[in-house]
């Protein structure tokens, strides 16, 4: 017991000397704009302020968390932080690509880094004018979108010569599905990238051959009324639901994009692949939370989905301007977290953390196009069910 707990305390040090804590800001002004939570609450975000040589540079992470497909379970998260800013902690730690520590974060450590907090449930595409008259629950994460946006130019990102609109997850997924749209915010001169950090979620059927993510984007898109908010690229030749899968997105953006994500994304594993409905003994279970308890022909499964990942990944075609760094750690979201972002036993890719891959793509110093051997290859990865703190809270279906 004693080894455990000085494993724990070891652990929590580590933790506070690789990050540092930033208080929430809660956009009062947006409640009028109707830019609100899903319970009706202002929206929020944790700021921490650029110096130095970075104070006219942003980098902007969505949080991530999911979402809400229907009446019911929109409603379940105005009981959570993931549908309340009342519910939020009013302290977060900032490392990996939000540290202010040039040690840990060399190339935009001095940056403006914003974390915008996740509580609409759409990844930022929901707008209804009408409140649930049963529920009282608000659709309008599009509006929170703009009204956060139109505050940090107020606070000088209208003056920006560098800036990166990313996320994590399902704010990965909006990082995605807004890019276009952010540089379109920002000075004509302005070097804008946008980077997708475990957001690159694929269209395929889980272990019992039903299509549940697709119905289930569907449904999302449905009941947030997404549709007029996504890429009129796509939405032009698609159905609404189909636009929340980057392979049906990311070739059109004009803006250069930078994916990271795991070939075996431990989330999609779960969720998307073997979701609870499509494994009612619960099989999986083990498997899903340690990679290392599954059985061979789960694993077989596993390498399928990789096969089927790269397959939509490459569906996008060549592009010089498009980065990708995908490894086999068995992972979700991997920048926001300093173990996986940049540290001495990070993962690395062809000899590379993700920080020096992210950071020579976002200066043009080299191009960044790399995927991963097959899972166990890479003995870097720590190969645990490793989910960083912006992601947790995605709940399974």
């Amino acid at each position: 017991m004693q080894l455990w707990l000085h494993a724990i305390i070891t652990l929590l040090i580590v933790l506070i000397s690789e990050g540092h804590p930033v208080d929430i800001t809660y956009l009062e002004s947006a409640v009028a704009k109707g830019a609100v939570c899903l319970d009706g609450s202002p929206p929020a975000y944790h700021f921490d302020k650029g110096f130095g040589a970075g104070v006219n540079n942003w980098f902007i992470q969505l949080e991530g968390g999911a979402w809400c497909n229907n009446a019911t379970t929109c409603l379940a998260r105005t009981k959570t932080r993931l549908g309340s800013s009342k519910l939020m902690v009013k302290t977060v730690s900032f490392s990996g690509i939000l540290s202010n520590k040039a040690k840990f974060n060399p190339d935009f450590y001095n940056w403006n880094r914003i974390r915008i907090r996740y509580c609409d449930g759409s990844s930022f595409t929901g707008d209804v004018e009408a409140v649930d008259p049963k529920t009282k629950v608000f659709y309008r994460g599009a509006r929170i979108f703009s009204a956060v946006m139109e505050d940090f130019l107020a606070k000088g990102m209208k003056n920006a010569q560098n800036a990166i609109l990313g996320g994590c997850s399902a704010g990965s997924l909006a990082a995605i599905l807004h890019c276009d749209r952010f540089k379109g915010l920002l000075p004509p001169g302005a070097k804008v990238k946008c980077l997708s950090d475990a957001g690159f979620f694929i269209n395929t059927q889980t272990i019992a051959g039903t299509s549940h993510i697709e119905q289930f984007y569907n449904e999302v898109t449905n009941t947030h009324g997404s549709a007029k908010n996504l890429p009129q690229s796509c939405t032009s030749r698609l159905k609404p639901g189909l636009c929340f899968f980057p392979q049906n997105v990311a070739q059109q953006i004009q803006t250069p994009l930078f994916l990271v994500n795991a070939a075996y994304d431990s989330w999609q594993i779960k969720n998307i692949l073997a979701p609870g409905v499509a494994d009612p003994r619960g099989t999986w279970r083990n498997c899903k939370l340690d990679i290392l308890k599954c059985s061979s022909s789960q694993l077989q499964t596993m390498q399928a989905f990789r096969s089927e990942f790269l397959k939509a990944l490459n569906s996008l075609g060549p592009s010089s301007t498009r980065g990708y760094y995908i490894n086999s750690c068995y992972a979700h979201c991997q920048t926001g977290t300093q173990e996986t972002w940049m540290r001495d036993d990070s993962p690395v890719l062809s000899g590379t953390t993700i920080a020096k891959a992210v950071g020579d793509w976002y200066y043009d110093r080299k191009r960044f196009q790399e995927i991963d051997c097959p899972y166990p290859c890479n003995k870097t990865c720590k190969n645990r069910n490793f989910e960083s703190d912006a992601s947790k809270d995605d709940t399974e279906d």
